[in-house]
């Protein structure tokens, strides 16, 4: 081993330590549970099936029911937590610049009704071209990518979407629903007509799906890559949507404003998957697009599928969204505890050997991936230690006596029902199950 590797090797096994006590001191209630049950993901071999099959590690000194107790009750102090995330290195870019990304990911939980705070969730590929609205939980996760094509990313932030108010609203029409608009600026100098009036506030339609009503780009790029082939971006500046009194804009005072970008139409040769290249449209919130500006805007975009494998692998292999978990802050505490167990992962990446199967490619130097990380994460966590105090002997309670029944029914929810004024919505009595709409006499 040279000087250098075993110089980066010391830096990141004290990176692994210290944020490992960090951890543990987030962790403000039920913290031996939850430190020990973090441990267990990281060193369980192969995909984590069920959340109490981690209770069976060897990691996780505790029963069963220090699991659900510390993801039930426990406490995590978040915003430290989240000063952790980001006080370790992070992955910069070419010139020193921090390359963001933000995605939302449903944990989807279509038959629990007594989940509080769930809302539809846009699905894309349960079926062939079918979109769905499916009731669960969706998370906006924050990461930051690193340069190149790779699986690792920096997860710095997650927060559960809460259901949106819901706004009385006419059905969409067919353009609607067919068509998306966007409103072009208004000619200067504008001639007033014969029969006189204001200057109109939006200038003629710019119709998605009619290239007629596009007119000339500002901005033209071609571009040659080697997955895409030939990626040709074109760009209209000063566009705007025309806004209306609804949603987020509901409770607005005063005149609705005017909010211009720049709308991107880019289009590729072909695919890798060799699926249809259908044209992809972008909005970007500047002005005044240059050609470079274009192509690292639409660079960017590609740049956010590296979450696509992080998302993969925190649902596939460390089993984020496998609990069945009733209250919406168990699930939150166990989010917290899949990023923490994520961010040692990549702490430890320069440390474990390449554990691979007899079926597998060895793999190049400091080229693994994080499942590949996670193999050898049990052997370095015996040499960091654990924080966690030894469990105390304990006796199980009684619990329900045999034979009686279980009259405390717990609550349902609806899914995704808030009014506009903060109060729950409540099921007209005609729409409820087992009842049936009064006949008009």
């Amino acid at each position: 081993m040279g000087l250098v590797e075993h110089e980066v090797q010391r830096d990141a096994f004290t990176a692994v330590a210290e944020f490992r006590s960090e951890l543990y001191a987030c962790l403000t209630a039920r913290s031996d549970a939850l430190f020990e049950l973090c441990d267990a993901l990281l060193c369980t071999d192969g995909p984590v099936r069920t959340l109490v099959d981690l209770a069976l590690a060897p990691e996780h000194r505790r029963g069963h029911g220090a699991l659900y107790s510390g993801i039930n009750h426990g406490r995590i102090d978040v915003a430290r937590l989240r000063r952790a995330l980001t006080d370790v290195p992070l992955p910069r870019a070419g010139d020193g610049r921090l390359v963001l990304a933000v995605d939302v990911s449903p944990w989807l939980r279509p038959d629990a009704d007594t989940s509080s705070d769930r809302s539809f969730c846009h699905t894309f590929g349960r079926g062939l071209g079918k979109h769905q609205m499916v009731p669960g939980w969706p998370y906006s996760i924050v990461a930051a990518l690193e340069t190149g094509r790779t699986s690792w990313t920096a997860l710095l932030d997650a927060i559960r979407l809460e259901p949106a108010p819901t706004w009385p609203r006419s059905p969409p029409t067919k353009s609607e629903t067919s068509y998306r608009v966007m409103r072009k600026p208004v000619p200067v100098p504008w001639i007033c007509p014969p029969q006189g009036g204001r200057p109109p506030k939006h200038g003629g339609e710019f119709v998605f799906g009619r290239p007629e009503t596009w007119g000339d780009p500002d901005a033209v790029t071609i571009t040659n890559t080697d997955r895409y082939g030939t990626a040709t971006a074109q760009a209209w500046d000063w566009l705007h949507p025309r806004l209306t009194r609804r949603a987020a804009w509901g409770d607005h005072e005063g005149p609705l404003p005017i909010i211009e970008g720049t709308m991107i139409r880019l289009s590729v040769e072909k695919l890798p998957s060799g699926g249809v290249n259908k044209p992809v449209w972008l909005w970007w919130s500047g002005a005044g697009a240059d050609p470079h500006a274009v192509d690292r805007c639409w660079q960017a975009f590609l740049r956010r599928f590296n979450m696509e494998h992080t998302f993969r692998l925190l649902k596939q292999t460390l089993a984020w969204t496998r609990p069945e978990l009733r209250d919406s802050q168990a699930a939150d505490r166990w989010t917290w505890l899949v990023l923490a167990a994520h961010a040692q992962l990549r702490l430890a990446r320069p440390l474990p050997r390449d554990l691979r199967r007899p079926w597998e490619r060895p793999a190049e130097p400091n080229r693994l991936t994080p499942a590949q990380v996670r193999r050898g994460f049990r052997n370095l966590r015996a040499k960091t230690g654990t924080p966690a105090r030894a469990p105390k002997p304990s006796r199980p309670g009684p619990g329900r006596p045999r034979g009686s029944k279980n009259r405390r029914t717990a609550n349902r929810y609806d899914v995704g029902r808030v009014l506009a004024t903060g109060e729950p919505y409540n099921r007209p009595a005609h729409h409820k199950k087992g009842t049936k709409p009064r006949r008009a006499d």
